[in-house]
């Protein structure tokens, strides 16, 4: 054991530092990551478009060119067509010089706002520091260390023409297109040899998982930039009617600059926002105009953000929306603007290799939109912090969708497994085990009487089911020995899988009592004396198998015609042999699940030994 445990933190070392090294690297590399995941995520749009060229007999390499041709026309075109409307906006703006001035004198002269008192506060400091002289009283800046009698002197320096760093800045961004125009350009031209040696890589026995994982990577990106594009140019299309309603100029180019701008994650919205707001602050008198497409923005975004993108987006890309939001930080950090953009695309790509490869199962549970606990999971832990509100809203949510069988079997009886497992580890005190048979108790009450169903084979079709009453009474109470008995073997917990089982025998229309624990020894006199059609025996494991076998022994010697099944319920090592083992060796059928019971009330045969139909 301590072996065992000193390499599983060695091994956790390890992954700790290959996670740093990796990143460190993508921080460090990022002059020649950039370009070619740019160029990656190029090539992925444009190579169906050179496979239809390559279809009607156009070669690769002039197939490729034409593409990137056109791709590269369409951008420079509209960013030229953006250019000229900015400029043309920009032109108009001193037609607007004196509104803009009269706003900015009301804003100024407004008594008590913050601006004024801001201005005084600072004026104030200003004076104490000694920073403003006489001569700023006359609206002009005296640099401390100077005075009317000793002025500064002011030194032209000569300007020397565009340095080195002036043309290494002007010539980066057309070194970084040119990265990306080559990269795509052989990315394209050697794709299936690209994804051969990846496969490959990855090594011989793994193809079929490389392969797979492409092909979802692919598909899920594909779906991520289709309907991204579908959502943003609709957001640009109701930008564009609204601002036409309101009669803001320009309104073809602010909705072209909002649908443009989202495809940046997060940062692209307010930007679109904010140039409109202060673009009509200069157009339109007073304020109500300015308040209209703040109002217009902030509703579609918010709606758009909150409602719209986590549903379609998280459903198609397989990430969660707090995935999204932290991976647009971390590639921000890592490589910058370009890195927001590509940080979707990026992590939809971890998320795949999470979900198929093995050792990385854990990028799928960070990462993955669908719950990384079953419900039953869900319901057991929050017993286990003693939250009955949560709880109980598990089970709501559950059986909006599901029936109580479904309820019973998918959700209450696992997390009633899972308590009795760890109570046998020791792994639960007292109370807490005793507020989760009893809280599960009441909403297993709570649920069956919700439980509105009509009863099959009643006429009237409207008459909710019965719930079914406790083996307690005497025999001139029971309805002529005719109910099918539910008997718990052990303990509370397999009492409360019998209560559960005999309230899904009388939604389906079968008389049903339960036995409570405490009544157990009476339990053969009760079965000589009613003569039961069907006595089931409930059980949870793990240790269950030997009270199981005393119960069906001792109803053997009293009442050796009844009939008797026996509930392992969620039993899973053998069932088949423990049912050998608690009849004696008698080769007969052990139910797993309550749907089971109820499938072997209605046709024994239906159910084999130790079967998990679930």
């Amino acid at each position: 054991m301590p072996r065992t445990s000193a390499s599983r933190d060695i091994s956790r070392l390890l992954g700790l530092a290959t996670a740093v090294a990796v990143i460190a690297a993508l921080y460090l590399a990022k002059v020649v990551l950039l370009p070619l995941a740019l160029a990656v995520l190029i090539s992925f749009l444009l190579a169906p478009v050179v496979r239809q060229l390559e279809r009607i007999h156009v070669p690769r390499v002039l197939a490729i060119l034409v593409v990137l041709a056109g791709f590269g026309s369409a951008v420079s075109y509209v960013g030229w067509i953006f250019i000229g409307q900015l400029i043309s906006l920009t032109n108009h703006l001193p037609d607007y010089r004196t509104n803009i001035e009269h706003k900015i004198t009301l804003l100024h002269h407004m008594p008590n706002n913050g601006l004024t008192r801001a201005e005084r506060e600072i004026n104030r400091l200003s004076r104490e520091l000694g920073i403003s002289d006489a001569g700023s009283a006359h609206g002009h800046y005296v640099p401390r260390g100077s005075s009317p009698e000793r002025p500064m002197v002011v030194k032209q320096v000569r300007d020397t023409g565009p340095s080195i760093d002036t043309v290494h800045t002007a010539l980066s961004p057309l070194g970084f297109a040119l990265l990306i125009f080559v990269f795509t350009f052989f990315i394209l031209l050697q794709r299936e040899d690209l994804r051969n040696r990846v496969i490959l890589l990855t090594g011989r026995d793994s193809i079929s998982t490389v392969t797979e994982a492409m092909d979802d990577a692919g598909s899920r990106v594909s779906r991520y930039f289709a309907l991204q594009a579908l959502v943003n140019t609709t957001y640009g299309t109701i930008i564009f009617l609204a601002m036409h309603w309101i009669g803001l100029p320009h309104a073809v180019f602010w909705g072209a600059l909002a649908g443009s701008l989202r495809f940046i994650p997060y940062a692209g919205a307010p930007v679109a926002a904010l140039l409109p707001t202060l673009f009509s602050m200069a157009v339109f008198q007073g304020w109500s105009h300015t308040l209209a497409v703040m109002s217009v923005f902030f509703v579609l975004e918010v709606t758009t953000a909150n409602f719209i993108e986590p549903r379609v987006y998280g459903r198609h890309t397989g990430l969660s929306s707090l995935a999204i939001l932290v991976a647009a930080v971390f590639w921000t950090l890592l490589w910058g603007p370009i890195g927001l953009i590509l940080s979707v695309p990026l992590t939809v790509c971890l998320g795949v290799v999470g979900s198929h490869v093995t050792g990385l199962e854990f990028l799928e549970i960070l990462l993955g939109e669908r719950p990384v606990m079953r419900p039953s999971t869900r319901y057991y832990q929050r017993l286990l912090a003693e939250d009955e509100h949560e709880a109980r809203r598990i089970l709501a949510s559950y059986r909006k969708d599901h029936s109580l069988l479904a309820l019973f079997d998918d959700v209450i009886l696992p997390a009633l497994a899972l308590a009795e497992r760890d109570r046998h580890r020791d792994a639960l005190e007292q109370p807490t085990l005793r507020f989760i048979h009893q809280t599960t108790a009441e909403l297993i009450d709570e649920f069956s009487m919700t439980e509105d169903r009509a009863v099959p084979g009643d006429t009237a079709g409207e008459a909710p089911a019965q719930r079914p009453a406790r083996l307690n009474q005497s025999a001139g109470e029971v309805s002529e020995g005719k109910a099918i008995f539910c008997v718990p073997v052990r303990d509370f917990a397999d009492e409360l899988v019998a209560k559960m089982l005999a309230n899904v025998l009388e939604q389906a229309g079968r008389h049903s009592l339960y036995l409570p624990i405490g009544e157990l020894p009476l339990l053969p006199a009760k079965v000589a004396a009613l003569q039961p059609p069907l006595v089931y025996l409930s059980a949870l494991p793990p240790y269950a198998i030997a009270s199981a076998r005393n119960v069906y022994r001792s109803l053997r010697r009293n009442s050796p015609q009844t009939q008797i099944a026996i509930g392992l319920w969620e039993d899973t090592d053998d069932p088949a042999l423990a049912g050998k083992d608690i009849r004696d060796g008698e080769t007969s059928p052990v139910l797993l699940t309550l749907g089971q019971a109820l499938r072997y009330l209605e046709d024994p045969t239906s159910v084999t030994p130790g079967a998990n139909a679930r």
